[in-house]
């Protein structure tokens, strides 16, 4: 089961389309430009395809797709679609629950959640 999330409390957001993985997930994101992957390094986020490290301030999310395994707690996932200064349009895949990533959720409460209009 999916969930498209535009708050931290878990309210509901408007319908969009649904993905049935979080791989198709991210492939429309890639096809939509968000091309780069985040992670997280040092205690900071890095773009994985320059190195360069990205202040979570000069960071907004567009959108959150939260995946949820039905029997499988490895089929919980949250993929975020991010947009910063300067053009970069990124993606970042965190687990859900207890196999999230603690430094990754730390630095993600710091992103201003904005849905793209």
């Amino acid at each position: 089961m999916t969930s498209r999330e535009t708050t931290r409390d878990s309210m509901a957001a408007p319908p969009l389309t649904e993905y049935m993985s979080v791989a198709g997930a991210v492939d429309e994101l890639g096809r939509r430009g968000f091309t780069e992957g985040l992670r997280v390094i040092d205690g900071g986020l890095r773009a994985i395809g320059t190195g360069e490290k990205i202040r979570t301030e000069d960071l907004v999310i567009r959108e959150v797709y939260r995946f949820e395994g039905v029997s499988d707690p490895d089929d919980m996932a949250i993929v975020y679609g991010i947009e910063g200064r300067r053009g970069l349009k990124a993606t970042v895949i965190d687990a859900f629950g207890v196999y999230s990533d603690p430094a990754l959720s730390a630095l993600m409460e710091k992103v201003t959640i904005r849905e793209a209009a």
